[in-house]
């Protein structure tokens, strides 16, 4: 087993679960100080057999090749939409009723308080003629394989910054 991060060997008998940046992975010692360290729940001492088994929910679904996204947010979205609304001489208001949406949420997008999802994306796209949504490639994740173990890891892709 290796460190989801770095590569290293992670001991399979006690691997170290530690929930960096909003996820759980399992890494080894020098990557668990970038996050904190998940305890394992206990097992419980009985198990109730009356329950009947329901089938499981897919909640693991991969995406299929057709379901992954092939379109972004545009990284500045906020600024491009207020400059947009002013290039029309429209209020917040103005564009709010446009798009039949709330002043507030205009608002919190044009502050880049909020990421709007795709239904709403669209709409200002149309509403104020710019473009929002860019094309993303597909990356080859194999060119990151990590030589030593033919394996994959996040700390072959990205850079960690050490505070």
């Amino acid at each position: 087993m290796e460190c989801e991060i770095c590569g290293k060997p992670v001991p399979e008998n006690n691997p170290i679960k530690a929930k960096i940046e909003g996820s759980v992975m399992i890494v080894c010692k020098e990557c668990a100080k970038l996050g904190k360290i998940q305890k394992t729940p206990p097992k419980p001492k009985f198990a109730k057999q009356n329950k009947a088994k329901r089938p499981a929910k897919n909640r693991n679904k991969s995406y299929a090749k057709s379901e992954e996204p092939t379109e972004e947010l545009i990284e500045d979205f906020s600024i491009e939409i207020r400059k947009a609304r002013e290039s029309k001489n429209w209020s917040r208001e103005d564009l709010g009723k446009k798009i039949n949406e709330r002043v507030s949420v205009i608002s919190r997008i044009e502050t880049g308080k909020m990421t709007p999802d795709n239904k709403l994306t669209k709409k200002l796209e149309k509403t104020l003629d710019i473009k929002l949504l860019e094309k993303i490639d597909n990356i080859d994740l194999n060119q990151f394989i990590n030589s030593s173990s033919g394996e994959r890891s996040l700390g072959n892709i990205m850079k960690i910054k050490r505070k």
